[in-house]
């Protein structure tokens, strides 16, 4: 089965085997030297000069996030499921905020967000998604921050791209945190969550809230090596081979390769005669609107390929291919030989194979 799901995705070989060896102490020099040298490579992904690891889902980071930055009041970008979560977090914690909803196809708008900051001088951090895979959207989030910062550049930014870091290089000059999770484009088990954090993210964290995500407290124990609590050893052992692998293929290599499978993988569906559902697709998935959604993927099954659906409003009238982390070309068009030939099973086309000959064309353009 292969297993197309946007998060998580699958595993290669290469980092399976990593969970093979010895277990490593976590208080033990040989650790210490690994986590070192992971957060060190970690920042090749962020560009930030903080970056910590938690033994946790995205959203526990997410959590750790609210809760470490906000002083006054928050604003928060609701187009999805995670958007809305931002606003659930919040409240959890009774963190004042006020909400920004957009349709799930419909990325946010500067001027709404620039409105909202100059309307509320309480206002001290913006939450927002880099890529909501509610409904595979990307957010304009480098232009957003850019604008803010020009406002008021003490209102920190913190960036969800659990399913844009490692998928394309994030511009995050006006980004204070930004963050990741294991089982996305880091072809990794669920498990694991990374933040990076910028001098004026660390500044506004000072001594951090909360116990288990307090942020401070990682911070300053990851720079030397160890941890606050008991780390998840193996999958930051199996993270810095991700690491290695990517620079040995080359991260700009492997940005570009995962923007051009994505284009050349929508030039397919939409050679099928399918829509794209957002109005700007992220590179992390193809989100495809379609009335049999659950049909398909029951079909799908059988040729054993397993996609995700829709959630809430949206279940059974998307789904969700994913294109994250290292995706061999044969695989992907299997997955829409796969479609293609539901579609058929369906009476909605008549198979000819042209989606898998409309992506070898677009995947070997230069």
């Amino acid at each position: 089965m292969i297993l197309a799901t946007p998060g998580p995705v699958e595993i290669p070989l290469f980092v399976r085997e990593t969970f093979l060896g010895e277990t490593i102490h976590h208080r033990t020099p040989e650790f210490k030297a690994i986590l070192l040298e992971t957060l060190e490579r970690f920042k090749n992904i962020t560009h930030l000069p903080f970056n910590v690891f938690l033994s946790s889902s995205g959203t526990g980071a997410m959590e750790a996030a609210v809760i470490n930055t906000v002083k006054n009041k928050a604003l928060t970008v609701n187009a999805g499921k995670f958007g809305e979560r931002w606003g659930k977090i919040c409240e959890a914690h009774g963190i004042e905020y006020k909400e920004i909803k957009y349709d799930w196809d419909t990325p946010a708008q500067i001027d709404d967000i620039i409105a909202a900051i100059k309307e509320d001088s309480s206002i001290d951090t913006l939450f927002i998604q880099i890529s909501e895979s509610a409904g595979g959207l990307r957010h304009p989030v480098e232009e957003i921050a850019a604008e803010v910062k020009l406002i008021n550049e003490d209102i920190i930014i913190v960036a969800d791209g659990i399913t844009a870091l490692g998928v394309e290089d994030i511009d995050t000059a006006n980004i204070d945190i930004v963050i990741g999770g294991s089982q996305k484009a880091f072809m990794l088990p669920p498990g694991l969550a990374m933040l990076g954090i910028s001098e004026a993210g660390f500044k506004r964290i000072g001594k951090g809230k909360g116990f288990y995500f307090n942020l401070a407290n990682e911070i300053k124990k990851q720079s030397e090596g160890s941890t606050a609590f008991t780390p998840a050893t193996s999958h930051i052992i199996a993270l810095n081979e991700v690491l290695k692998k990517l620079e040995e293929i080359g991260l700009e290599n492997h940005y570009k390769n995962t923007a051009k499978r994505h284009d050349a993988l929508i030039h397919a569906i939409e050679e099928l005669g399918l829509s794209i559902f957002p109005q700007n697709p992220a590179l992390s998935m193809a989100a495809v609107y379609f009335e049999k959604a659950e049909e398909l993927r029951k079909i799908l099954k059988k040729y054993e390929v397993n996609v995700a659906g829709g959630q809430d409003h949206m279940k059974g009238k998307l789904f969700r291919i994913n294109n994250m982390g290292i995706i061999e070309d044969y695989k992907m068009a299997h997955i829409i030989n796969a479609v293609e030939l539901a579609l058929d099973e369906l009476g909605v086309r008549k198979y000819d194979g042209s989606g898998v000959k409309i992506y070898t064309a677009e995947k070997i353009k230069v």
